[in-house]
């Protein structure tokens, strides 16, 4: 089982030329960063989980493409991964060559989480209804796919058409990086069945459940749907530092377990970083 963390970088918290070596030193697999491109001033709902006002970090948080190509060139080994990409707030063609060109600019290291979102007035300011928001999400990623894997690719559904183009470059991973669905059972794991490469639950939000109950009604639904569920890995968002419900995760076969850390200085994050290797090891 692999560990990573995750974490908003700011203009206040810790680098990512700073954090990416330090998770690579102490043994991480992975980075995974947020993204929000603004926060509305009137909004009707809060993260899942969660009430009341936003901390800074959800205005203040930089773009994850920026950040985790500075953490890839400071590191040899490190998987660097969105969690999450709001794809219903970008363009796919854009989106799809910043995908390939973080690939390649980290040689093959690039893990691409996805969701579609909880602030429907910021999605709302890209153009995108937040009933339609799980299509356009579903599109966008087909879109982005026929963009990496051919030379001259094109879409044509409801709410992404284009003809045929060229543009490169591809992906270092083929036939892509990994996309891996953020969601709540069961709809957000059908979504991940459907055409994700991985899912992604969140340990600690209670619209997830419990988590290591419903891996089994995961895998099962997988073979429905006539996917193996070997090729799903799942990865387990906002782990508590608890060995024991680490090790239940191990057993019970979680691809991947990602420690949150505070938008902060060093000297406040290093130390939740030396804690959570002692859990690893």
């Amino acid at each position: 089982m692999e560990i990573g963390a995750s974490i908003f970088f700011t203009d206040y918290s810790i680098s990512p030329t700073e954090l990416a070596p330090a998770l690579e030193e102490r043994g991480f697999d992975s980075l995974w960063v947020a993204e929000h491109s603004h926060i509305p001033v009137t909004r009707r709902f809060s993260p899942p989980g969660t009430t009341g006002e936003l901390g800074r970090q959800y205005y203040d948080v930089m773009d994850p493409f920026v950040t985790l190509a500075a953490a890839a060139a400071a590191t040899q080994t490190l998987k660097v991964a969105t969690g999450i990409c709001l794809v219903v707030q970008r363009d796919p063609i854009q989106t799809a060559k910043q995908v390939a060109s973080l690939d390649q600019v980290s040689g093959g290291r690039f893990l691409f989480g996805i969701g579609a979102g909880w602030n429907a007035e910021e999605m709302a300011d890209h153009g995108t209804e937040f009933k339609s928001r799980f299509h356009v999400m579903q599109e966008r990623v087909e879109a982005m796919k026929a963009i990496w894997t051919k030379s001259k690719p094109e879409y044509h559904g409801r709410f992404v058409d284009f003809p045929p183009m060229m543009t490169w470059p591809k992906p270092v991973q083929k036939p892509h990086p990994p996309v891996i669905v953020g969601g709540a059972f069961p709809h957000g794991a059908r979504r991940a069945i459907a055409f994700g490469d991985g899912w992604v639950p969140h340990a600690r939000r209670p619209a997830y459940g419990d988590v290591l109950g419903l891996l089994p009604s995961f895998r099962t639904m997988a073979t429905e749907a006539g996917r193996d569920p070997a090729t799903l890995p799942i990865t387990i968002f906002g782990v508590p530092e608890d060995g024991d419900l680490i090790k239940r995760y191990r057993d019970a076969g979680v691809a991947r377990l990602v420690f949150n850390l505070p938008p902060a200085k060093a000297d406040e994050v290093l130390p939740v970083l030396d804690r959570c290797a002692a859990l690893m090891r």
